[in-house]
C-alpha cells in the first residue's frame, strides 16, 4: 500500500511538472498616453490586470517571464493602486501590491524585464502562451510595435493562448501588415477600410467598450483619447462582444484567443488562460 502511495506521488509530481508552462506577460514601455490637442495623460498597467493574473499563474505552478518592447521597467497606473478594482477587499488588494513589490517589476535596474528582441531569441517556441494587460499605455505603443505583431503571428499560427485585457486588446492591431500607418489613421480621426490579411480579421473579441471609455472620460483630466479601442478593433475587423451591463465582467474565448473587457474581468480571464493552459 505505501508503495502505491509513493507511486501515485511521484506520477502526480512528474504530471504537474509536465503541466507547469512558461508565460510570457507582454506590457507597455511608456508611462503616459498621448492625448488630443497635445495633452499627455500619466498612465501605465493596473495592478489588478496585471497581477490577478499572475499569481493565479504562479499559484497553478506556471512561471512567468515578463517583457516589454525595449525592456524598460514598466510603469504601475497610480490611479489603479486601490482595493477598489479588487472588489473592496483591502487584503486582496495588500497582497497583490506585495507580490509586485517582490518582483520588482517596476524598480528601474532590478526589474526582471527583458525586450521583445531577446524574446525572439530565446525562440518563441519557449512560451506557452502570453498575456497582455491593460491600462492606457498599450495604446501609446503596444498597438503598433513590429516586435510584438511578429510574436503574435507566430502564437496565432501556433495555435497557442493569447489572452488581452481591458485595453490589452488593441495591441491585436500590431499583427497588422501595415500596422503603423493602420493606426496613424485612426489617431488621425479617420476611420480607414477594413485591412486584409489581419490574422484576427472576423474573430469574436471584446475590449474596453466605447461606452465605459466615455463614462470614464473624466479621469483623462479633461483630454480626450485620440480612438477609442472598440472603434479600433472594428475598423480592422474584429466582431466585438459587449457585456450587459457596463464594467460588469466579460471575458470572450474564440480559437487561441481570450479577450477581456475591463477590470473586473481579469479573474475570469486569468481562468480562461489556465484552462487553455490545461
Amino acid at each position: 500500500m505505501m508503495k502505491k502511495l509513493l507511486l501515485s506521488s511521484v506520477l502526480f509530481a512528474a504530471f504537474s511538472t509536465a503541466q507547469a508552462a512558461d508565460v510570457l506577460v507582454v506590457l507597455s514601455d511608456a508611462n503616459h498616453l498621448e492625448l488630443r490637442d497635445g495633452k499627455v495623460f500619466a498612465t501605465g498597467f493596473y495592478l489588478n490586470e496585471l497581477m490577478q493574473p499572475v499569481k493565479k499563474l504562479l499559484d497553478a505552478g506556471h512561471t512567468v517571464t515578463f517583457a516589454t518592447p525595449q525592456g524598460q521597467a514598466p510603469t504601475l497606473d497610480a490611479s489603479s493602486d486601490t482595493a477598489a478594482y479588487f472588489g473592496g477587499d483591502a487584503a486582496a488588494h495588500a497582497a497583490h501590491k506585495a507580490l509586485l513589490d517582490q518582483l520588482a517589476l517596476t524598480v528601474p535596474g532590478r526589474s526582471p524585464v527583458i525586450s521583445l528582441k531577446r524574446v525572439a531569441q530565446i525562440g518563441y517556441g519557449h512560451y506557452a502562451a502570453v498575456l497582455v494587460p491593460g491600462g492606457h499605455a498599450p495604446m501609446q505603443d503596444l498597438l503598433k510595435d513590429a516586435g510584438l505583431g511578429a510574436l503574435l503571428r507566430q502564437f496565432h499560427a501556433d495555435g497557442k493562448p493569447t489572452a488581452l485585457l481591458c485595453h490589452g486588446p488593441i495591441a491585436l492591431l500590431s499583427a497588422l501588415p501595415q500596422a503603423a500607418q493602420f493606426t496613424a489613421a485612426l489617431e488621425a480621426g479617420q476611420t480607414p477600410p477594413a485591412p486584409a490579411g489581419w490574422i484576427y480579421g472576423g474573430y469574436r473579441m471584446t475590449v474596453i467598450s466605447n461606452q465605459e471609455e466615455a463614462a470614464a472620460q473624466g479621469a483623462l483630466g479633461g483630454g480626450t483619447m485620440k480612438f477609442y479601442p472598440q472603434s479600433g478593433l472594428q475598423a480592422a475587423g474584429a466582431q466585438y462582444v459587449q457585456n450587459q451591463a457596463p464594467w460588469s465582467s466579460n471575458v470572450v474565448v474564440d480559437r487561441e484567443l481570450i479577450t477581456g473587457q475591463n477590470p473586473a474581468s481579469a479573474p475570469a480571464l486569468a481562468d480562461k488562460l489556465l484552462q487553455a493552459l490545461r
